[in-house]
């Protein structure tokens, strides 16, 4: 009996292993801004990793990342970065992870920094996924779901360059930019009240309302979360298992285009021809980038083969 239960206990783990292994989506990371990227990727606690934490993307350049099942995290941009030429240490202006290394390895996203958030197979199994400004704004970046099925999967992101417009209070600068801002603080970073933080006796979205500083967030990018109880308006969600995701920092009219997503269908708006402001109820197109078929085929002959092994096993008990 207890030769059985072993077996039992080992069949499961292997199952449970073999089926984290499978990729339920995967993230196409593209830097279309004039300038480099350095993206940084972090696991939620208790996801898996993904297979790297930090890249760098030079203007132009993509790179393709596997999300296993049930992933969640964070996913942001970097920008004017440079290592120390004392020490070495890797650092950046903007969106810097506090790692001294390319790789984040474990550390978040120092605001003001613009975020896309993603939940893989959540509730209801959808996948739930958003772009927030709640920690500020850095880098104009979209979500775009390639393929996808639901009501609300659709494109969302701040496609505008908030850091001109940004308010002199929130504003930005660095050394060698002069007066022109290089990322755009939130109201709670940059006065950290309660009312803007939506914290102690403003913890309820009843009594956290929008202020006049998220609201300039909002306008600009209708589809972004603009502060912490901006749920109805600014989270997407797409059936589990049927959508890739691109994730584009300063998007433009051609990159649009070239993930065949309809302009005029999903209501996106040209904004100076070459800015695309979110608004409306877009929908993408039924053109699909689906899962990893090669990698679930081996993760199911892999699967079959070792039951019908514990099987033959268990027979001979």
């Amino acid at each position: 009996m207890e030769t059985l239960l072993t077996t039992t206990s080992l069949l499961s783990l292997i199952i449970l292993i073999t089926i984290r292994g499978v990729v339920a989506s995967t993230f196409t990371i593209t830097n279309n801004c004039g300038y480099t990227v350095w993206p940084g990727l972090l696991s939620s606690a208790g996801t898996a990793p993904l297979e790297t934490t930090g890249f760098v993307l030079n203007p132009g350049e993509s790179r393709a990342v596997n999300a296993p099942a049930a992933w969640s995290g964070r996913i942001w941009g970097r920008s004017f970065c440079s290592n120390d030429p004392s020490s070495g240490r890797f650092t950046c202006a903007t969106g810097d992870c506090g790692s001294g290394t390319v790789e984040c390895s474990g550390g978040g996203a120092v605001p003001p920094t613009s975020l896309a958030e993603f939940t893989l197979a959540g509730s209801g199994n959808n996948d739930f996924y958003d772009v927030s400004l709640v920690d500020g704004y850095n880098l104009p970046m979209v979500v775009i779901p390639q393929g996808g099925a639901g009501p609300n999967c659709a494109p969302t992101g701040c496609l505008v360059d908030l850091n001109a417009a940004c308010p002199t209070d929130l504003k930005v600068v660095t050394s060698g930019t002069g007066s022109d801002g290089v990322a755009c603080k939130s109201a709670c970073e940059a006065f950290a009240l309660p009312q803007y933080c939506c914290s102690g006796d403003y913890a309820t979205p009843n009594k956290c309302t929008p202020s006049s500083y998220s609201q300039f967030f909002k306008n600009a990018c209708p589809r972004a979360y603009s502060y912490a109880y901006d749920d109805a308006t600014s989270t997407f969600t797409c059936v589990t298992g049927t959508a890739a995701y691109q994730i584009t920092f300063c998007p433009s009219t051609s990159s649009l285009k070239s993930s065949n997503i309809n302009q005029t269908a999903t209501g996106l708006p040209l904004v100076n021809n070459s800015v695309v402001l979110l608004s409306g109820n877009g929908e993408p197109t039924s053109h699909a980038i689906r899962l990893n078929q090669p990698d679930i085929s081996i993760s199911v002959v892999v699967l079959l083969t070792v039951i019908t092994c514990l099987s033959t096993v268990l027979h001979k008990l």
